[in-house]
């Protein structure tokens, strides 16, 4: 349950609107022979178009995706005292407010830090607590292991796209056990029964705003809601996968920072203007720590400039900390 005074719902209102749909590629992470160096190369045009693709091929088992996303919609139908009450364990939620800025949407929502505890321990925005055994946390935990080797085996074919090595260049960021990487399942709730039907105005569930981390591996229920933000700066909606089995991927400002800005983090939000629930789950692949981020040299170009200066995760993330979602982060790291 989300519940906003009137003011703030009229903070969160948008124009009724129905940008087109978004033209996406598919990435078959089963290819092998040839089709694999096919797949690379339309892994990385896809990352310069949009920054944004699905992948299929993927190998997370469908039962595994089935009953996270069930046990996650069975706590969002808790009564509100029982699902504030896991606030401030590692499985952690809240509602409205996104970050410590004043950014408000029609979400509620899960975090699960899944950095051990000593690296969590040492980030900004991040509180850890010894907690009970939790059948949930443990599922999302085993769903996020999951998916976290789908994301290694897409940085592993960008990186073979992309033509630099070693082979783990970008996904070994991702695959060490001391990577700051993150669970966020969000709920956006259907639109509230005073704005009337579709014809009305949309709420916004999660404002525009570009992810700081490598790479965003996304699954959602099937509602719509997903919009990105093309090169040209209109917006576009990205169709559900319904059934399927395909999860869609996002540059986050990291591997853009990686890549000297050949890919670009991808702008994207979430309205609401749906009577059916939204749920999706989120995986944020990021760096350890204390690593040293630059632009990797071979895509340093003809000159060998680099277009930011280095820094480290934990600076980067401890910068965007108290900022608004739509702060341009990397701006103050360029050189």
């Amino acid at each position: 349950m989300v519940v906003l005074a009137k003011g703030e719902l009229e903070q969160i209102a948008l124009p009724a609107a129905h940008p087109p749909p978004a033209d996406v590629r598919a990435i078959d992470l089963s290819a092998t022979g040839p089709a694999r160096a096919v797949a690379a190369r339309a892994l990385v045009a896809a990352c310069e178009e949009q920054g944004f693709f699905r992948v299929t091929g993927h190998g997370v088992p469908p039962g595994l995706v089935r009953a996270a996303e069930a046990a996650a919609a069975r706590f969002f139908a808790l009564p509100q005292p029982d699902k504030e009450a896991a606030a401030g364990a590692p499985l952690g939620y809240a509602s409205k407010r996104i970050g410590s800025a004043g950014d408000l949407g029609w979400i509620e929502y899960l975090l699960l830090c899944l950095a051990p505890a000593a690296a969590a321990a040492a980030l900004p925005c991040a509180a850890t607590s010894p907690t009970p055994p939790c059948p949930l946390r443990e599922l999302l935990r085993e769903y996020s292991a999951a998916v976290r080797r789908v994301a290694c085996g897409v940085l592993e074919l960008m990186a073979e796209g992309l033509g630099v090595g070693p082979a783990d260049a970008l996904a070994r960021l991702v695959a060490r056990e001391d990577s700051d990487s993150i669970l966020r399942v969000n709920h956006y709730p259907p639109r509230p029964d005073q704005l009337g039907g579709g014809g009305g105005p949309n709420l916004t569930g999660f404002g525009e705003h570009t992810d700081p981390q490598i790479i965003s591996v996304l699954r959602s229920n099937g509602a719509p809601g997903l919009e990105i933000s093309l090169r040209d700066g209109a917006w576009a909606s990205v169709p559900h996968d319904g059934d399927g089995d395909s999860f869609f991927v996002n540059v986050g400002d990291t591997l853009q920072v990686l890549t000297n800005g050949r890919f670009r983090s991808v702008k994207h939000r979430v309205v609401v203007n749906s009577e059916k629930s939204r749920v999706s789950m989120v995986f944020f692949g990021g760096p350890p720590p204390g690593e040293r981020l630059a632009p990797l040299p071979a895509l340093l170009g003809d000159g060998g400039r680099s277009r930011y200066r280095e820094f480290t995760w934990k600076e980067y993330k401890g910068s965007g900390c108290k900022g608004r979602l739509a702060d341009d982060r990397l701006c103050r790291f360029e050189n």
